[in-house]
Formats: C-alpha cells, sequence, structure tokens
C-alpha cells in the first residue's frame, strides 16, 4: 500500500517538477547576457537572483574614477574663455555663454534623463550616455563656428549627467550599513573632478591649443566606457510596472510630499547658497584693501577644498553609525560656527580667512553626506528620483547665492555678506528642528520616536 502511494507520489510530483523546472528556465531567460543588445557582460558583473554583488571598496573606487573624468567634462571649458574667445573671434560676452548653456543642458538632464536611473538597466544606461557626451565632445575639438560648439555644449551637458546615475547605483549595491560611505567615496571623484578639470584644462591651455583639452577629454571619456563594461555590475530595473511619465510626475510629488525630501531640498538650496555666496566673494575680498592679491594668489585659495574632499570618506563612516539627523545637525552648527569667524575677522585678519576657509570646506562634505544619508531613508525604489531633486536644489541654491551674495557684498560689505551666510545656516537649523531625529516617514513636524544617537528603521513602507 505505501509503496503503490509512494509510486503514485512520485508520478504526481513528476509534472510539478517538470514545471518548477520550466518556471526556473523562464526566469533565466530574461536574465540579459548583452549591453545594448549585443554587447556580452563579462561573467563577473552579470545579474544573479537571490545573489548580491560583491561590493567592495576597488569597485567603489572605479565608481568614483568614472565620477571624476565625467564631472569633469562640465568644467574644462572655464579657463579656456579667453583663448576661445581669440579663436571664434568674439567677445568676452559671447563666449561667456558657454559654462552657461552646459550648466543648463545638465539641469535638464538632471530633470529628464537621470529619472530613468528608477526604470531601466543603469550600466546600459551609463554606457549609452558616456558614448554620446564622447561622441559629442569630438564636435567641441574640431567645431569652427561659436553657435555650434554653444549646441554641442547643451547636449553634452544634457548627456553628461551618469555621475548622478553612479551616486544612486553604488548605494543599492553597498550594504545599508555602509551606504553613507559609498556615497561619500563617490563625492569625493566628482569633487577631485572639478579641480582636476580647471588644472588640466589650465595647465594644456597654457602650452598648446585649447582644443587639446577636448581631444583629451576624447580619450579620457572612451577609457571610462571601457571602465564601466569591466567594473561596473548589471543591477537589475526597478519599478518594472511604471512609465517614463509616471516617473516624472512621481518625482514632482515626492518634490512636495515627503516631509523629509522636503526638508532636505530646503536645507540644500540655503546651504548651497552660502556656500556660492562665500566662494564669490571671497574673490571680492581678497582682491581688494586690505589685501589686494593677484588673481593667481586668489586661485591658490581654491586648493584648501582639498580638505574637504579628505573629510569626505570620513565623514561617511561617521555618519553611517548615527541618524542622519544628528550629523546634519553637528554639521549645520559648525558651519554656522565657521562662517562667524568669517563675520567677525575676515576683512580684519588673513588668518581668519584661512580658518574659514579650511572649516567651511571640511564640514561642508560632512553635512553633504549627512543630507544624502536622510535622502537613502526616504525610498530606495526612488533614489534616481530623489537625487535628482537633491541635486537640482543645489543648482537652485547655486544661482541664488551667486546673485545675492553679489549683491550685498557691493552695496553693503563683506561684513554683511558674511553674516547673511551665518543667517542662512541658521534658518537651517530651525528648518531641521521642526522634526526630530527618528520621526516616521509621514510626520511633518514632532519628535515622536525618541533622540537615540543610533540610526534606526523608522520610515514606513
Amino acid at each position: 500500500m505505501s509503496s503503490n502511494s509512494t509510486l503514485n507520489g512520485d508520478a504526481e510530483a513528476a509534472p510539478n517538477v517538470e514545471k518548477e523546472k520550466q518556471e526556473v528556465e523562464v526566469v533565466v531567460e530574461f536574465i540579459p547576457s548583452t549591453d545594448l543588445g549585443f554587447l556580452p557582460i563579462p561573467a563577473r558583473l552579470r545579474y544573479t537572483p537571490g545573489k548580491r554583488f560583491d561590493f567592495g571598496i576597488w569597485m567603489n573606487c572605479g565608481i568614483s574614477l568614472a565620477a571624476t573624468f565625467l564631472i569633469s567634462n562640465l568644467y574644462y571649458c572655464q579657463p579656456l574663455l579667453i583663448q576661445m574667445a581669440d579663436s571664434f573671434n568674439v567677445s568676452y560676452e559671447e563666449v561667456s555663454r558657454v559654462p552657461t548653456l552646459i550648466q543648463t543642458g545638465y539641469a535638464a538632464g538632471l530633470f529628464f534623463i537621470c529619472p530613468l536611473g528608477d526604470l531601466v538597466r543603469r550600466r546600459q544606461l551609463i554606457l549609452m550616455l558616456v558614448c554620446m557626451t564622447a561622441s559629442l565632445t569630438i564636435g567641441l575639438a574640431i567645431s569652427k563656428s561659436l553657435l555650434a560648439f554653444e549646441v554641442l555644449c547643451f547636449f553634452i551637458g544634457f548627456t553628461n549627467i551618469s555621475p548622478q546615475i553612479l551616486v544612486p547605483l553604488a548605494a543599492d549595491l553597498a550594504r545599508p550599513e555602509q551606504r553613507t560611505f559609498a556615497y561619500s567615496i563617490v563625492l569625493t571623484g566628482m569633487l577631485s573632478g572639478v579641480l582636476l578639470a580647471r588644472v588640466l584644462a589650465g595647465v594644456i591651455a597654457e602650452f598648446a591649443s585649447w582644443r587639446i583639452v577636448y581631444y583629451m577629454a576624447i580619450g579620457a571619456q572612451y577609457f571610462i566606457v571601457a571602465l564601466v563594461y569591466f567594473v561596473i555590475p548589471d543591477y537589475p530595473a526597478k519599478n518594472k510596472n511604471m512609465t517614463y511619465w509616471r516617473i516624472i510626475w512621481s518625482m514632482l510629488k515626492y518634490a512636495v510630499t515627503e516631509p523629509t525630501m522636503v526638508q532636505i531640498e530646503i536645507m540644500s538650496i540655503a546651504t548651497s547658497a552660502c556656500f556660492s555666496s562665500y566662494w564669490v566673494t571671497l574673490t571680492f575680498l581678497l582682491g581688494g584693501s586690505p589685501y589686494n592679491y593677484s588673481t593667481l594668489a586668489i586661485g591658490l585659495f581654491g586648493l584648501l577644498g582639498l580638505a574637504g574632499m579628505a573629510m569626505g570618506p570620513l565623514a561617511g563612516r561617521l555618519v553611517d553609525k548615527m541618524s542622519p539627523w544628528y550629523g546634519i545637525l553637528i554639521s549645520t552648527l559648525l558651519l554656522l560656527v565657521f562662517q562667524a569667524v568669517q563675520t567677525a575677522a575676515a576683512g580684519i585678519s588673513i588668518a581668519a580667512v584661512v580658518v574659514a576657509c579650511l572649516g567651511l570646506d571640511a564640514i561642508r562634505q560632512m553635512q553633504n553626506v549627512s543630507l544624502t544619508a536622510a535622502m537613502f531613508s526616504v525610498d530606495m525604489s526612488a533614489i534616481s528620483r530623489l537625487n535628482s531633486l537633491f541635486v537640482l536644489s543645489f543648482y537652485i541654491g547655486q544661482l541664488t547665492g551667486t546673485s545675492v551674495g553679489t549683491t550685498v557684498f557691493v552695496d553693503r560689505g563683506w561684513r554683511a555678506s558674511a553674516a547673511l551666510g551665518m543667517a542662512l545656516y541658521g534658518f537651517q537649523i530651525a528648518v531641521l528642528l521642526l522634526r526630530g531625529p527618528h520621526c516616521k516617514r509621514r510626520t511633518w513636524f514632532g519628535y515622536e520616536g525618541g533622540w537615540s544617537l543610533r540610526k534606526e528603521e523608522t520610515s514606513e513602507t
């Protein structure tokens, strides 16, 4: 009896086993093994369901290196404007549109392309965008018309948003307890890229044609294509049930309906305004009485920003161990202190300027990674959209700070301009204190959840 039952059971189980095998085969069949439909993905970088990629320091540094050379594309032009004006036989005012168009294209790309990171496979998206940017850069190197050059600059800015796709990818690949540290390494790469672009472009243009800078940029970008191919894993697409326009609409909703995100946006605008106002007015301060420094001497103050880059990974390690709220609070209070040093004595003692410059640069990175850690707590399935909102807020603050800071400096002097920065840092603290460190995701005001220093899972699903 039992023997017959066993035989019958085996007979019944056999079709089920076959069915399960077929289902597994169907799942495996839909796991892509090529990039863009024709380029084979290295086996170690292919996605395997249920298996986590080994996201170590070398992969993190590879992503950071890619971000370094990609973000550089936005800044090569800045030291070259005088040579470009001579080459195109136009005025300085006309050629000054070049960096503006690049940044405008970049802002448009952040809004229209970056959200695709929440909808498609990011490895393929990055490969395609870098190839497009590299190919467009060929046009910059050979263009004889300023108008054509400007149009290409806009589209290069538009397609050059790969660094902002790499940031969410690093956050997804890293373990939850290491996300902020992973981001801080990519951030360090991006900041290095800004400095590297200006230095390389300035040095090359000093001894050769400005076009050589763009030939160098072409080679660098195709090198990044190879780096992405051999280093970046094929992470699966998210939100497959959504369309592109639903993704855009949801991003707009996140901007105004998520308490934490609204808080981050307001603080990002304010802190970016402070930072951009500081650096613009610092040039005016050091170039006038009592310092009267040369352009070269003023430029060397930018090297103090290296302290900020060194602070990035350290801040990431620190913030990974605590609630992001405390990282934001501590860093903003310290920024207020260093801004107070600037307000009190910047026009009197050069030592005060150096102290303020070092402190503001270094602590700014701690605040940045803390704000990003808070952003990660909102919704990891929407991280590309959230990152777009974060960076767009930064750009709004940058434009505001440059304009308002310059106006206040010209009308009221260096101390009034510095005091404006103090007021904006105080405003950020007030915004932060509206919500406690462990509020639930949908809570707009209050202090529920206690005051524990350690990070907790408090967001609502």
